[in-house]
């Protein structure tokens, strides 16, 4: 599919351009509260910009479920519920600028999956992205995975900025040339032309997964990668489609027996041959490809005791790790479960070296987020890219970034709870000031009642810069892009 690097002027397909032409940039300088650099300077968050329309008519299509910058985080891609992936460049006079801006303009647009239906199940297959992963740049393309609940797609991103003119058994629109018509020889000439970007599927990965895919990850060697279902994971090579080697397996003989579902799946970011996974059982298993071809039996194993003191009906849901991810380093591991954050050592399984609580305060409301099925949502989190700071979503549109301090469990330096909201838009001057929720009944004049929390404005993805603090949110259809400023 071609597609002019000026989104607004493209011809391409009617449903990617009806969903995509409101799509709009906002860019405007708004100031955040004040933290600590790692290095010991102040850091000023800023709005950058909002990408999507802000009316209140959503549909469910629209509604973005994955963000994921490139390696050198000038690419950012979304996916969304309807199948589609947008990818965003960074503008290149926004790097020029002092300070440097994080100003992204919509680059391509294509649709990744259609939706299926499985005839053997009597199942409907969601044409939702679960995930996308970037491949490291090896030439002038780019090339990404995506995925929904069962099939895996390698998409590759070029650009196409010549055209060839001249051809004998061809007219200049493309239609064949009357044979008769040819009295001359010509050579065909390379001209310039208008940028175009083609998004094209260069391998289809299919039939290998018998349960909803919640994780895909490349491996360090950039030649293989795994996919994660609830029951087990894959190992797949880039070359080949019609195979992939069953790395861990956990479903048990008998169905009545299960007792626990991988929830997330990733590879070390330097060594090829370790990965880890996560469980609804609050568990992360460290696994070595080196000792065995089945890797049901795990190197290391991270859990933290549970307080007998403490525990409740709720507690073997909100132990429940959604989302597991390793540091740029390799040395650590952070995993997110339904109220905080916890930060591993891959040299210490005992404990977690250092524990955020994201939303400590909904501890009291668990009932009611049972009743209302949101005690089951699935919040992402990632590394900044020194390793130094860790993001998270929470409710009421509110994410959550913490500065890491030395070691001991909640060891730190300041945190920030920010609101990516359509009011950063409608007053893209006024300086925004840190979100802060009361537990209880009293509460301060600048504080939000736990009780006036939106449920429905959730936070679950979320994407950090490579090198640069530039973070992107997405906020139901809205993706906000926020930076820092010295």
């Amino acid at each position: 599919m071609l597609k002019k690097k000026e989104p607004w002027h493209s011809n391409n397909r009617i449903r990617v351009q009806d969903n995509f032409a409101n799509w709009r940039q906002q860019s405007c300088r708004l100031h955040w509260n004040t933290t600590c650099d790692c290095n010991g300077g102040e850091t000023t968050w800023c709005f950058s910009q909002v990408k999507g329309t802000l009316e209140d008519d959503v549909t469910e299509a629209d509604l973005i479920s994955c963000v994921e910058f490139n390696h050198d985080g000038e690419l950012l891609a979304t996916g969304d519920k309807g199948g589609r992936v947008v990818i965003f460049q960074r503008d290149p006079a926004s790097k020029q600028c002092v300070p440097k801006k994080g100003e992204y303009n919509v680059y391509s647009t294509f649709q990744s999956h259609e939706p299926e239906f499985d005839y053997l199940k009597s199942l409907e297959i969601e044409e939702k992205i679960n995930k996308i992963r970037w491949l490291k740049r090896k030439n002038q393309a780019h090339f990404l995975l995506s995925t929904n609940d069962k099939t895996i797609k390698l998409w590759k991103v070029s650009e196409r900025d010549k055209r060839v003119t001249g051809y004998n058994t061809r007219e200049e629109g493309g239609r064949p040339r009357d044979p008769t018509r040819v009295t001359a020889l010509r050579v065909p000439t390379v001209r310039p032309a208008d940028l175009m970007v083609e998004a094209s599927p260069r391998r289809i990965f299919a039939n290998a997964h018998t349960y909803h895919i919640n994780s895909i990850s490349l491996n360090s060697d950039q030649e293989t990668y795994l996919s994660a279902d609830d029951l087990r994971i894959n190992l797949w090579h880039l070359e080949i489609t019609d195979q992939s080697f069953n790395i861990v397996d956990i479903k048990p003989a008998n169905m009545e027996e299960l007792t626990e579902v991988i929830t997330a799946a990733e590879f070390h970011p330097t060594e090829c041959n370790l990965f880890v996974y996560s469980s609804s059982k609050g568990t992360i298993r460290l696994c070595d490809m080196r000792a065995a071809a089945l890797c049901d039996r795990h190197a290391k194993l991270f859990e933290e005791p549970e307080d007998p003191h403490a525990r409740s009906f709720f507690s073997e849901i909100i132990s429940s790790i959604s989302d597991v991810k390793l540091s740029n380093s390799g040395r650590y591991m952070m995993s997110r479960d339904y109220l905080g954050l916890k930060v591993w050592d891959l040299r210490m399984e005992t404990k977690p070296v250092e524990t955020y609580p994201v939303h400590e305060y909904l501890r009291s409301k668990l009932c009611s987020l049972y009743e209302n099925d949101c005690i089951f949502d699935k919040f992402e989190c990632c590394w900044s890219g020194d390793d130094q700071r860790l993001m998270t979503g929470s409710y009421n549109g509110f994410f959550r970034i913490f500065e890491r301090g030395g070691a001991g469990a909640g060891a730190r330096r300041g945190e920030l709870t920010l609101e990516a909201s359509r009011d950063a838009a409608a007053r893209p001057r006024q300086p925004l000031r840190a979100r802060r929720v009361a537990a209880t009944a009293k509460r301060k004049k600048d504080e939000i009642s736990v009780d006036c929390l939106d449920f429905n404005k959730k936070i679950l993805h979320t994407a950090w810069h490579p090198h640069e603090s530039i973070i992107a949110v997405a906020a139901t259809n809205n993706l906000f892009i926020f930076q820092d400023k010295f």
